[in-house]
């Protein structure tokens, strides 16, 4: 039996942006387009009446903003996500949208690349905020730094966590460029470092390779880390090959594998209650490949590792390599394997 489209209302009173944005994702057999409107008290009504899984909302709209407009939707038709789309980037204003209850904020400029991350993130109940406002604190905001809560850790390795009780996170960054995501990473790894904790790359050379230098000019002793065994660092297609069976993960050998590192770098630690920090490039080499269904089964073990273990996951996706082949079924199940998502 087919899925029923995803029904989406368009408000914005831009018409050459309102087009963009209904093209973009008319492009997708997914969505359904129920309505495009350019003011915000008609907008209260036509949600009222047709109950859209999804409302995109322009701030600045004649008769009503969209803020006030957003509150009144939430009353009329609570099951509707919304998701902001605003040439406005003031933190106050992107409060105060938030505070209405609206899962996301995305800035016009960042659309072009990050529009169906954003609705995929929404869709699937995540809070979603764009690239141009990830270095924002806003009260809102629903990406939150790793937390300071530790399974205790034995002299064999790391405890495993009570049935069912989630130990660590797993975050997904989305970067634009190679020093988005360096900036992001090296940033989530020296925060590990300095606390006494270990961390796990698993990257392509050239990242692990600029992530080094950008520990060391941040003030990180690399190699006193890898010394200690609390900093690891391994190539990211040389460990996939060793747990890919005809193009598909065996996940003994994946758990086994990500575990004994995990183990090393937590054994290592100088604190009395270790989390290691894990950054994981596999899901995203292998999208590169077109595997689809292996880099979500990457991102299924990644989150059976954070309900295992003391960690604080981290998954980097490319972009440039989302835009025109993603559909949105895949990114929303992306998504789902994660507690936090941000954009760079």
């Amino acid at each position: 039996m087919a899925k029923s489209p995803i029904r989406i209302l368009v408000v914005e009173d831009f018409e050459p942006f309102r087009a963009f944005v209904t093209s973009s994702l008319e492009q997708h057999p997914e969505f359904e387009i129920i309505g495009e409107l350019s003011d915000g008290l008609e907008a209260v009504g036509r949600a009222a009446e047709l109950n859209p899984d999804l409302v995109l909302l322009d701030v600045g709209l004649p008769s009503l903003n969209g803020i006030a407009a957003a509150r009144r939707i939430r009353e009329h038709s609570p099951q509707s996500k919304i998701l902001f789309i605003s040439g406005d980037q003031a933190s106050d204003i992107v409060e105060q949208a938030l505070s209405t209850g609206a899962a996301g904020y995305l800035v016009k400029s960042d659309a072009g690349r990050e529009l169906l991350v954003a609705v995929a993130a929404v869709l699937q109940g995540k809070q979603y905020l764009c690239s141009s406002l990830s270095r924002l604190h806003l009260n809102h905001n629903g990406h939150h730094h790793p937390d300071t809560h530790a399974l205790s850790k034995s002299k064999q390795g790391v405890s495993p966590s009570p049935q069912g009780e989630i130990a660590g996170r797993h975050e997904v960054v989305f970067y634009s460029n190679d020093s988005q995501l360096l900036d992001h990473l090296a940033q989530f790894i020296a925060a590990s470092l300095n606390a006494g904790n270990g961390a796990v790359v698993i990257a392509t050379g050239a990242h692990r390779e600029n992530l080094a230098r950008s520990l060391e000019a941040g003030g990180v002793d690399v190699a006193a880390a890898l010394e200690q065994g609390r900093y690891i660092a391994v190539d990211a297609a040389e460990l996939l090959s060793t747990c890919m069976v005809n193009d598909t993960i065996d996940s003994n050998s994946f758990l086994e594998g990500f575990g004994q590192l995990i183990s090393q770098a937590a054994n290592a630690a100088k604190t009395e209650h270790p989390r290691v920090a894990v950054f994981g490039e596999g899901p995203d080499l292998l999208w590169k490949q077109s595997n689809v269904k292996a880099a979500i089964q990457d991102e299924k073990l990644g989150s059976q590792l954070a309900k295992t273990y003391a960690v604080d996951i981290l998954c980097g996706y490319s972009l440039n390599n989302i835009r025109g082949m993603a559909s949105i079924e895949v990114l929303q199940q992306i998504c789902a394997e994660h507690t936090d998502l941000c954009c760079r």
